[in-house]
């Protein structure tokens, strides 16, 4: 009798996240992370990271409130607002398991969206993956501001993703913990799509979908934004530029990640 196939292997996954000012939103966001991972027949352990970046609202309480009935999630603080790109940073430094889910709190990547990537996690092949959003629910100058600094990202670093800037990430942890992140503010999602180019891993785009804020507003001003975005873009590229020529190198240890 031949024997029965082998089943699939169970991922583990961490959910890294950062919050500001999200009381309006993240116990909302946690729940529906949690009911996600718990219930999804695919994932084993799991853990959710959640960093406080100083937020002045409720947020701190109900994330303190939230770990009562759920063990899985471990919450840093930061005393004083330190800007999204070090809070994803942290969350991302804290997280375990083999797979890291970046997320935001404000409720606008649905975590189902990873029903479509985990086929791909099992099959082993690949290290890196990236939700490009079918469309965007942003209003229009953010999503032209998107659009534009992605289109020269891509030119910068010749690349042709679709959406260079999402923050919905899966990437391999031992690959994603070695990234050293130095954005401080809201282009860290920039940064972690240059970051693992420059090891020489091309990201797998996949589709996902994308909502509307589930309440509250931005942490940051447009213009001010888009200026260093700017800024920030043009000094991703600098810096690719320079490693193409031999003029920086990438750390020691990095290249070979796996």
């Amino acid at each position: 009798m031949p024997n029965a196939p082998a089943a699939a292997p169970l991922i583990e996954i961490s959910v890294a996240a950062p919050a500001y000012n999200e009381a309006d939103n993240i116990a909302a966001a946690v729940t529906e992370w949690r009911d996600y991972l718990e219930r999804n027949p695919a994932i084993g352990a799991w853990e959710i990271v959640v960093c406080d970046d100083g937020s002045a609202d409720a947020t701190g309480r109900i994330l303190e409130g939230l770990r009562a009935d759920c063990p899985q999630l471990v919450v840093v603080t930061f005393e004083r607002n330190r800007g999204a790109g070090a809070a994803i940073a942290a969350a991302i430094a804290r997280t375990r398991m083999d797979w890291v889910v970046l997320l935001d709190s404000d409720g606008q990547f649905p975590i189902a969206n990873l029903d479509r990537f985990i086929e791909r996690i099992r099959a082993g092949a690949e290290l890196a993956f990236s939700g490009a959003r079918i469309r965007k629910a942003d209003s229009l100058p953010y999503r032209w501001g998107s659009a534009a600094s992605g289109a020269v990202s891509n030119l910068l670093h010749r690349t042709r993703y679709r959406d260079f800037n999402s923050i919905f990430k899966v990437v391999h942890g031992p690959l994603f913990r070695a990234l050293p992140l130095e954005s401080a503010g809201m282009n860290c999602s920039t940064e972690i799509t240059a970051r693992v180019a420059e090891l020489g891993h091309a990201w797998v785009e996949l589709p996902i979908e994308h909502r509307e804020r589930g309440g509250g507003s931005r942490g940051w001003r447009f213009w001010r934004g888009a200026r260093d975005r700017a800024l920030f873009v043009g000094y991703l590229g600098l810096r690719h530029w320079l490693l193409r020529r031999g003029v920086l190198r990438v750390p020691a240890g990095h290249e070979e990640v796996r």
